[in-house]
């Protein structure tokens, strides 16, 4: 009886199902779905999920009947990842594409050349809140960079004990907490110097920096992480001190992977709405003290004008639209910036 088995499975894993067979089973079970959908109720949603679920089922008897069970399995494992990820990229294409096709048509040279100040329907811009964006963002980024990497040697290359222990707590603590949280304290710290009501960009920065310190640090931390022990114990057999070896050998090395982890660190903050909304508040004009006054940015400009649309609605929603586009642009040069850093110059690690 087992010979019999060790026949059956041997000449049913003969055989090899051809290269087009899982693009064959997800066109067959969508087209069997949809006509079924069709006839009780068509949901698309329903359509994309019974489709990743029965076509891999599908391929996974057909590979199993001509290749094995083993060779099935394997098959059927590698289409529900693939139909996993296909599932999870459909909501990020249809939030790109309603932005971009609600927003294309705002995107203009007046758009990037004027403010909102005294208008009252059509035109404006977001020349203000573009320029806010940048001062907050920079000054946060000039705050939270230096701090975050000496917090990261430190911790990596010089911690011991209880206060490494304290420390990393921490950090793990301020990874977690909500932006809103990160909002509030800014705004409490300086209303106790300035009294309640006050607003001005540099506050902003300073939300911003809670949020991007331990990114920064964790980033740091495990670009340090990388760099063999080799270079450091020949960096210390020739005589030099650890800090030079740190400052001369250990952040070159490291310096490709923190830069790219400060761009992600950025990429990260830029668009946060709710901090700002506390801290910067909103204004019509450019503003290029941060010490002083109202300061108005791309999210929180964004949020006021779909939440608060004068009449007619339809400007206002435009120029929400295309601010929600331009901070998304934004945020994606960002990331390629941050992947070709990386890709370019992050050879110097392996």
């Amino acid at each position: 009886m087992t010979a019999e088995r060790g026949i059956a499975s041997s000449a049913a894993g003969s055989g090899r199902i051809p290269r087009w067979a899982p693009w064959a089973a997800i066109l067959g079970t969508a087209v069997v779905l949809a006509a079924i959908l069709t006839l009780i109720g068509f949901n698309i949603a329903l359509l994309l999920v019974g489709t990743a679920v029965f076509s891999t089922v599908a391929i996974y008897l057909w590979a199993r009947a001509v290749e094995g069970h083993r060779q099935g399995l394997d098959r059927a494992i590698t289409m529900g990842i693939s139909s996993l990820f296909a599932l999870a990229m459909v909501p990020l294409i249809s939030l790109l594409w309603t932005v971009a096709s609600k927003g294309i048509d705002r995107i203009d040279v007046e758009f990037f050349t004027t403010s909102m100040r005294g208008v009252i329907n059509d035109g404006g811009g977001i020349l203000h809140a573009m320029t806010g964006t940048l001062i907050i963002t920079s000054l946060a980024t000039l705050a939270s960079v230096p701090i975050g990497i000496m917090a990261a040697v430190y911790l990596h290359e010089y911690g011991k004990g209880k206060l490494k222990k304290i420390l990393t707590f921490f950090v793990d603590v301020m990874t977690g907490i909500p932006s809103i949280v990160a909002g509030l304290f800014a705004f409490a710290l300086f209303a106790i110097f300035f009294g309640p009501g006050i607003r001005m960009g540099v506050m902003g920065s300073v939300a911003l920096s809670v949020l991007m310190i331990p990114i920064v640090v964790r980033s740091t931390e495990e670009m340090l992480r990388v760099v063999p022990d080799g270079l450091r114990e020949a960096s210390f057999a020739l005589g030099v001190p650890k800090w030079r070896t740190v400052t001369k050998v250990v952040l070159p090395t490291a310096m490709a992977g923190i830069v790219t982890g400060v761009m992600l660190a950025v990429a990260r903050i830029i668009g946060e709405t709710a901090p700002l909304l506390i801290t910067t508040g909103a204004f019509s004009s450019v503003n290029l003290n941060p010490f002083s006054g109202r300061m108005d940015n791309l999210p929180v400009f964004a949020y006021n004008q779909y939440r608060n649309p004068g009449v007619p609605p339809e400007p206002f929603i435009e120029r929400a639209w295309a601010a929600a586009l331009v901070l998304i642009l934004i945020v994606m040069v960002l990331f390629l910036v941050a992947r070709f850093i990386s890709r370019r110059y992050g050879t110097e690690l392996r």
